[in-house]
């Protein structure tokens, strides 16, 4: 791991709304997203002896680390991920890990850093016409959401291609905005540090396979953890299906015309598949796969109440899906546990977050303001757009999952905080059962 750099602190935002939507159907199956990334050394086959022990002494062990007594569910015996977490997005608790900071190639879950470090800069009507040096130096294989130079697209457009398609060159173009890949690095390693989140090195902001890069499933859940407090990053983690510019052409009478084409969530929990069915409660949060990663998942889910984050890294298992299949077992298990199970260790707040709590008259919710909804700024009140239908700032086919079957989605009302929550989460959705 590099030397420590100056840390940047950020401050968190709640807001207060209510959001309701119709229920989506599942959707037809998909095609499974192919690997991306250039080869480069194999991890090891098993997790060092001693790891990191930020969160709790027993999360620095290798192997399952669990408190099984009498009431509390049995964990699944048939996970085969390299590592994994179930942990209380509220409170922090760690209800059960396996080698949670076993240091691992991410894949593009680091676009959960990405988006948390990025997304407060760049208000979302922001325009940026793409040159051919934005779209430089993104490696052979990578997932791309089909960007096109000289072509003029929104922040908002460029986040659906990162949230969506997992788009390397949606990440490219607003590294490119941003100062340029290298000082996105720079930015998005100094926020990991920030985030306590000390596992993880970044190389390329995209998540593409590279020498060094690793992160855990500890510090996923920590990223996405902070991500969740920032409106722009829930609405784009839980968007399904959404329409992206296309290239501009000529119609047959000669006319230059730009028509849209439907783009989809690749998170299966989300979207559905063919051998994996949305999960019930499910509100987003990041897939991966490359060469050397494999498959890496982290979700975000509420049932009952109860509000858990699963981070799963590289089932061994070859089964098609494999990876939402151990995080669907992992997030049942969790559901049945809570509130039963002694936790193992804790979600450690960021650095900042204490001392900026602690100042006479800071606002302890406040992620940083001025910069409108796009840049994370204050939530605005009404309803979302019905799945499929147009939204309020005149793009069309934005379906999200705050609606499922026999749901109504509901926020935190007023930016009240849950007592005994370490580090709050603010208004994150929570599906109530109609009558």
């Amino acid at each position: 791991m590099p030397a420590p750099k100056k840390t940047t602190r950020r401050s968190l935002l709640v807001t207060s709304a209510v959001l309701t939507s119709l229920a989506l159907a599942a959707p037809a199956a998909l095609a499974a997203p192919k690997p991306s990334g250039s080869p480069s050394a194999s991890p090891s086959a098993t997790p060092p002896a001693s790891m990191s022990t930020v969160g709790g002494a027993r999360l620095g062990k290798p192997g399952t680390q669990v408190n099984l007594a009498s009431g509390v569910p049995v964990l699944p015996k048939d996970l085969s991920a390299r590592s994994w977490i179930v942990a209380d997005a509220e409170s922090g608790d760690v209800l059960a890990a396996h080698n949670a900071h076993w240091r691992l190639a991410p894949a593009s879950t680091l676009k959960m850093l990405f988006a948390d470090t990025l997304l407060p800069r760049f208000p979302r009507d922001t325009k940026h016409k793409v040159v051919p040096s934005d779209l430089a130096g993104i490696g052979p294989g990578s997932s791309m959401v089909g960007i096109k130079e000289d072509e003029t697209y929104t922040v908002h457009d460029l986040w659906l291609g990162v949230f969506l398609q997992s788009g390397n060159d949606a990440v490219h173009v607003l590294s490119a905005m941003n100062k340029g890949v290298e000082n996105t690095v720079q930015d998005m390693n100094e926020h990991a540090e920030e985030l306590q989140a000390l596992d993880t090195h970044v190389v390329s902001p995209d998540g593409y396979d590279a020498e060094g890069q690793v992160s855990s499933a500890y510090d996923l859940t920590l990223i996405a953890r902070s991500g969740m407090q920032k409106k722009d990053f829930r609405e784009y983690a839980s968007t399904v299906t959404a329409k992206f510019p296309g290239e501009t052409k000529k119609d047959k009478k000669g006319k230059k015309v730009r028509k849209p084409f439907e783009i989809r969530n690749t998170n299966r929990l989300l979207a559905g598949d063919a051998d994996v069915p949305v999960y019930q409660g499910i509100a987003g949060v990041k897939n991966g796969n490359t060469t050397n990663a494999g498959a890496t998942f982290t979700g975000v889910a509420e049932r009952g109440g109860k509000v858990l984050l699963v981070t799963v890294m590289n089932p061994e298992k070859p089964e098609h899906n494999e990876v939402y299949k151990e995080t669907a077992r992992l997030f049942d298990w969790g559901f049945k546990a809570a509130g039963k199970v002694q936790p193992v260790g804790e979600l450690v707040p960021p650095k900042g977050a204490a001392q900026a709590s602690a100042q006479p008259g800071a606002n302890p919710s406040g992620e940083a303001g001025g910069s409108g909804d796009g840049a994370g700024g204050t939530a605005g009140t009404g309803s979302k757009p019905v799945a499929g239908a147009p939204a309020a700032d005149g793009s069309s086919g934005i379906g999200t999952a705050l609606g499922i079957t026999g749901g109504v989605l509901v926020l935190l009302a007023g930016g009240a905080f849950l007592v005994n929550r370490r580090w709050p989460l603010p208004d994150l959705v929570r599906r109530r059962t109609r009558p």
